[in-house]
Parts: C-alpha cells; sequence; structure tokens
C-alpha cells in the first residue's frame, strides 16, 4: 500500500512542478543563442550551475553514504548506490582524449576551445582552494563573479543550509542539468557544423551529459525521494516546496543570462 501511496504522490508533484518546468525549457534563452558569441555568454554563466550541482551532490553523498575512515554500511543501498555512482561519472569522466576529467573540467575545456571568458570561475574555485569559506566568497563576492551567478549560487545554499536531506535530493532530482532540452542540443550541434574546432568539446560535453543522465540516474533519482519520504506527508510537503523553489531560481538565473545577450 506505501509504494501506491508514494506513487501518488510523486504523480501530483510532478503535475504541480510541470508548469515551471515547461517555462524552463522552453524559455526564449534557448532560441536566441544563434551565434558563438551567444553560447560564449550562456557558458561563461552556466558554468556556475555545472559547479554548484556539485554542492547540492557532494551533501547527498555525505549524508546518505559513510564517508569517515570508520566505515559503516548506510541503511538507504538504493540511494547510496545512487549517489556513489553519479559521484563516479562527475568526478571521474573522460574527455575526447580519454583522460581522467570531472564534468566541471570538461566544461571549462569546452570553454577554453569556444574562446569563452574563464577567469572568473576559475578564480572562484581559486579562492576556495586559498582556505577561504563559500559563504565569505559569496557574501563579499570576493571573486568578483557575476552577482546573477552568486544568486543562484545563494539559492542553492540556502536549502543545504537549512539541513534536510530530502530537501537537498529534491533541488537535486528536479531543479537539475537535465532542464537543457533537447532544442538546445540541437542548436549547439547546428553552430557546431559551422564552428567543428570551436565546439566539439561542448557538444561531447553535453552528449556526456545526455548519455549518463538517461535511463538509470533518473528513476534511481525518484527511489531515492521515495526512500527519503516514505509516507510523511510533511516530507513529501517540503520535496514539493523545496523542487518548487529551485526551478524558480533556475528560471531567475534563466532570465538573467537571456537578458545578458
Amino acid at each position: 500500500m506505501e509504494g501506491i501511496n508514494t506513487d501518488f504522490r510523486l504523480i501530483s508533484l510532478n503535475r504541480n512542478i510541470d508548469p515551471l518546468r515547461k517555462e524552463i525549457l522552453n524559455h526564449p534563452l534557448y532560441s536566441s543563442m544563434k551565434s558563438l558569441a551567444e553560447v560564449r555568454i550562456f557558458m561563461e554563466h552556466h558554468i556556475y550551475a555545472v559547479w554548484d550541482f556539485m554542492s547540492l551532490l557532494k551533501t547527498l553523498q555525505r549524508n546518505l553514504t559513510s564517508t569517515d575512515s570508520a566505515w559503516i554500511p548506510t541503511k538507504d543501498r538504493a540511494s547510496r548506490k545512487l549517489i556513489n555512482e553519479i559521484v563516479c561519472a562527475e568526478e571521474s569522466d573522460v574527455d575526447l582524449n580519454g583522460n581522467p576529467a570531472s564534468h566541471y573540467e570538461l566544461y571549462l575545456d569546452a570553454m577554453r576551445q569556444a574562446g569563452a571568458e574563464t577567469r572568473p570561475i576559475i578564480k572562484f574555485v581559486q579562492k576556495l582552494e586559498e582556505g577561504f569559506k563559500q559563504r565569505e566568497i559569496v557574501r563579499f563576492n570576493i571573486s568578483e563573479a557575476d552577482e546573477d551567478c552568486l544568486n543562484f549560487i545563494r539559492s542553492t545554499q540556502k536549502i543545504i543550509n537549512r539541513g534536510k536531506t530530502h530537501e537537498i535530493a529534491a533541488a537535486f532530482t528536479f531543479g537539475r542539468e537535465d532542464l537543457i532540452p533537447d532544442m538546445f542540443t540541437s542548436l549547439v550541434k547546428k553552430l557546431y557544423k559551422e564552428h567543428p574546432s570551436e565546439l566539439s568539446a561542448f557538444v561531447y560535453y553535453l552528449d556526456r551529459h545526455i548519455e549518463l543522465d538517461g535511463d538509470e540516474h533518473g528513476p534511481m533519482a525518484l527511489k531515492m525521494i521515495h526512500n527519503l519520504c516514505k509516507n510523511d506527508n510533511q516530507k513529501w510537503q517540503e520535496v514539493e516546496d523545496v523542487s518548487i523553489e529551485a526551478l524558480r531560481a533556475r528560471l531567475t538565473f534563466w532570465d538573467s543570462i537571456h537578458r545578458k545577450l
């Protein structure tokens, strides 16, 4: 009976977030990218979302797997498998030449090839490497990043800082990078025919992303939501609320990029 109930909850959740998802997937931002210059602007902003995705993933890894040296098996086996698989895929994929690379590094390589500006995001990460806390970098803009990019990161940190694993899982499952539609990939591939030496790495990144996020990770992420919420009505409501919160943040981010094209 529990499975039937949670399935209905998931159906209801998807129905309630669907208008926002459609608004993002049909955003005019995508059709506005008709030149390499506009793709560069998109990449210079979107790289922050690629990096930010890891904040959600690493928080879930910490919460749902055993990361201490004195290892213990966590109870939620399915969620443990999902998170470890995605961490491996995101941190330890391969580039065009078969060399190990995270998806963040794949994206940076694609930006360099396309001629996009990488210094702001590199400076942001360097400040973390120097020991600055993320909240300090974001609050005081120590890295001198675009404010719209920082606002998107702030929206994710707000969810993480509340400390509820099911809410973090909701942002991860319903507000992540599968919000890039097929239309965008088609546009990039069309531009790739005109600029093969500038966009081959970006096309590779998009294809890898679609391949890895496809048949297996999506259903496993939904199973994780089931396992975390079970029959708790309040948790299911919080999952829906946070999904809407994350989608609205993405929509605001997309609006801000669109204004800059």
